[in-house]
């Protein structure tokens, strides 16, 4: 194979593929850097040492956009290449048609790998050996330089791919065979090498099949006849009947897919969702039965473990991802399955990594239920914090001395309260000898002000309202090589609960996700806020309290969030990018129950799909948490839900999902029905969005670079609006300090460009390997019907 090397650089200079093929890597422009994976919230921008190459050749889907000539001003073998920002493709000329390509062709008549010529034997494999040459690429030849035969001459139809036939009305034709007195005479007559046909591709629907889409078979009816006494077969292709694109479902295959796509004129853009409308495995939870006042706080499902067993038994899986549980606390799993959780504390990790870098927020101390304005009038949904920077060293003596202040503190309340006593004795007895206390002193007491008015609540909580406290959270463990005891030690946890595993979605996204498939610390103190929230996408969380101090949290079920996003836009705040803190109130009053709990040191919180949880910290503690995504029903129809959510508030899916979609479908069998549909559909959904994009560029005349990806190369999303950009990308070249290159979402790219202009349209998958995929994907045996 050759490289045509002014496709990158405009040099009329040849290059050879080095050994294993083309590589992008080593073929970049000569003009530009190459590119490099973009790393995580890049905003779309891709570093211009990314391999991506601009001037990549088009991909057309089985066209060949390249034709070859024998060029006399190089070496021999050398072909000369075809610009591709010409916008024009070479046709098949006399010239190009191979010079040996006919003698070839009929040097294999004698054996059984081509035409058998000599009459009574069978045409065996007939396409097989001449599809190179007949397609207009010239094949090499192993003996070339050995006398050939004279070539003999067929009828112009035979140099198409075509079978000999007699028609009807005695006229050769293609897929004719000729009548058996015409075959001697054609084997035995002589001419020179024929010119290629130009009009090939109309004529032979073989061709057409190839080079309009996808490979398909090709279905074709035989229809017996006889003739003047012969025995005759007269061919034509069978045209399948297309299936309108508004009746596709899971039980098409992908040709029938493709092929509803091209038939289909769609004028908009494409906008069905990825959803399965008929198909909701959400429980049933209404919201209009009152609940009574002393149920609106449920008990938290907990589960107490005992051995090792009992924290690998499938009944705790099961218990875990049931769509009824909210939330589920494990007690006692570190002890069951001996965790050294002594790692994460504090002073281990000073130890470890004393630089690492630490995201402080600072808050303002309250009462877990309580949620104050800046004025302390009114309970309040907006929970402000400001942000800063620190390492663990110094958060750690930040978190040494706010204990030592503590105790203090404690030490001094203890001896006021011991002043006081004495004092209240005294006074008690002096009060025996005078008069009763005055009205006046009576009505001042009485009053809803002042000391009196918070006079039941205990004087600790007084003192700690009000004061400023520092977070620190969202520290980074996912380097194994900094962390390597500490993640080797979660790899005692069960597989459903681990960071990596098979049946975890969120390990088949093929990069990184920090603090989603990877480990992240949290560092506390008393008083310290995780606001209300639902997980990136809806997935699961894994929190594990490493002590010694406890936390409190507050947990509601999935079905209400929508009512909760009610109220944060009722006070002014952003249900997903905003910080709030639920008045629980409002939330009995909206009859929506509230899990609250206690988790204690070697407790793990399990957080089921889309619950909405707050947290804030009792005593002095830390805590490290991930994401899962378990492969069932319920997270994947919550995670494409928030998907497409985000999508219409312009808000960043973390997980890409329909990238995610189309990696678990090559590497996992699915066995539970619900799941596989779900997942079916999805990307039956994406192939319809791909070649109806594909139809309208092509049909404008936009051309389509094919570029495929890197491995563990990341998922890329609009530089604009944050949607994720699946496979068909429209890229745009920024010049500043270093050239880069910027991807774009086609409504953002043609806001710059309505006829992208300046805009090249990268494909990362071909149609067939997209086509293979979803056929593959089928429904698996359960185990236990093996």
């Amino acid at each position: 194979m050759y490289h045509p090397a002014e496709l990158y650089s405009g040099r009329k200079t040849w290059h050879t593929y080095p050994d294993g093929g083309p590589n992008r890597g080593q073929w970049a422009p000569l003009n530009t850097r190459p590119w490099s994976p973009t790393q995580r919230c890049n905003g779309g921008r891709i570093p211009s040492d990314h391999p991506i190459s601009l001037s990549s050749p088009p991909y057309n889907r089985g066209e060949r956009a390249v034709h070859y000539a024998p060029d006399k001003g190089s070496s021999k073998g050398h072909r000369q290449a075809l610009h591709v920002w010409d916008g024009k493709e070479q046709p098949f000329e006399a010239q190009n048609w191979h010079h040996n390509s006919v003698r070839s062709f009929h040097n294999r008549a004698g054996t059984n790998n081509g035409y058998l010529t000599r009459p009574g034997q069978r045409y065996i494999n007939w396409d097989s050996n001449v599809s190179n040459s007949l397609h207009g690429s010239p094949r090499l030849h192993r003996n070339n330089r050995e006398p050939q035969p004279p070539p003999e001459r067929w009828a112009p139809s035979d140099f198409r791919r075509t079978f000999p036939c007699r028609m009807i009305n005695d006229r050769a034709g293609p897929w004719k065979r000729p009548a058996s007195h015409q075959r001697q005479a054609q084997m035995h007559q002589h001419s020179p090498p024929p010119q290629h046909p130009s009009s090939t591709r109309d004529e032979c629907p073989a061709k057409r099949s190839r080079d309009s889409g996808p490979d398909q078979e090709l279905k074709v009816l035989l229809v017996k006849m006889k003739i003047d006494g012969t025995h005759a077969f007269n061919m034509a292709e069978v045209e399948e009947q297309k299936v309108p694109l508004c009746q596709l479902s899971i039980q098409n295959t992908a040709a029938e897919v493709v092929s509803a796509c091209k038939g289909a004129k769609v004028k908009e853009k494409f906008m069905e969702s990825y959803l399965l409308p008929s198909l909701s495995v959400k429980p049933n939870i209404s919201i209009q039965i009152p609940i009574p006042r002393e149920k609106l706080n449920p008990p938290t499902p907990s589960i107490y473990l005992e051995s090792r067993r009992d924290a690998f038994s499938p009944v705790l899986l099961q218990f875990c991802t049931d769509p009824k549980n909210a939330v589920t606390v494990i007690r006692g799993l570190a002890g069951s399955l001996r965790l050294n959780l002594g790692l994460f504390s504090t002073k281990s990790l000073v130890e470890a990594n004393a630089e690492h870098a630490v995201e402080v927020r600072t808050q303002v101390q309250q009462p877990a239920d309580e949620n104050w304005d800046s004025r302390g009038s009114t309970q309040t949904w907006p929970c402000e914090s400001s942000r800063s920077h620190t390492t663990i060293a110094k958060y750690a003596q930040y978190q040494a001395s706010s204990f030592q202040e503590s105790l203090q503190e404690e030490k001094e309340s203890e001896n006021e309260e011991e002043e006081e006593e004495e004092q209240d004795d005294s006074s008690t007895s002096a009060s025996g000898k005078s008069s009763p206390p005055s009205t006046d002193t009576k009505a001042t007491s009485a009053l809803p002000s002042g000391k009196n008015a918070t006079a039941n609540t205990p004087s600790s909580e007084l003192k700690s309202v009000g004061k400023i406290i520092k977070f620190g959270t969202n520290i980074d463990l996912s380097d194994p090589k900094r962390w390597k005891p500490q993640l080797q030690e979660l790899l005692k946890l069960p597989a459903f609960m681990r960071v990596e595993s098979i049946n975890n979605m969120l390990s088949h996204v093929g990069h990184t996700i920090l603090g989603m498939n990877t480990v992240q610390l949290y560092m506390k103190v008393p008083g310290s806020r995780t606001p209300g929230h639902q997980e990136n996408n809806n997935f699961c969380s894994v929190n594990i309290n490493i002590g010694p101090g406890d936390c409190e949290w507050f947990a509601v079920h999935e079905h209400y969030w929508q009512a909760i996003n009610t109220f944060c836009e009722k006070h002014g705040v952003d249900y997903l990018t905003g910080s709030w803190w639920p008045v629980l109130e409002d939330l009995y009053s909206s009859n929506i129950p509230v899990y609250r709990f206690i988790q204690r040191p070697g407790d793990l919180v399990w957080i089921n799909a889309g619950t909405v949880h707050w947290v804030q910290a009792v005593g002095w503690c830390n805590n490290i948490a991930w994401n899962v995504g378990p492969l069932n029903s319920y997270q994947y129809q919550l995670a494409l839900e928030r998907y497409e959510w985000n999508e219409l508030k312009k808000v960043k899916s973390i997980v890409p999902m329909i990238h995610v979609s189309w990696n678990v479908a090559r590497t996992i069998k699915i066995t539970d029905h619900d799941t596989f549909k779900m997942i079916k559909h999805c990307l039956l959904q994406s192939i319809k969005h791909i070649q109806i994009l594909r139809e309208q560029l092509t049909a404008s005349g936009k051309k389509i670079c094919y570029q495929s990806r890197l491995k563990e190369e990341p998922a890329y999303y609009c530089n604009e609006c944050d949607v994720e950009v699946f496979n068909m990308l429209f890229v745009t070249s920024e010049h500043s300090t270093k050239k880069t290159y910027v991807v774009h979402c086609e409504d953002c790219a043609r806001a710059k460009s309505a006829s992208l202009t300046g805009v090249v349209v990268l494909e990362q998958y071909r149609t067939e390997e997209l086509m293979k995929t979803y056929d593959s994907f089928t429904l698996a045996p359960s185990p236990l019907s093996k």
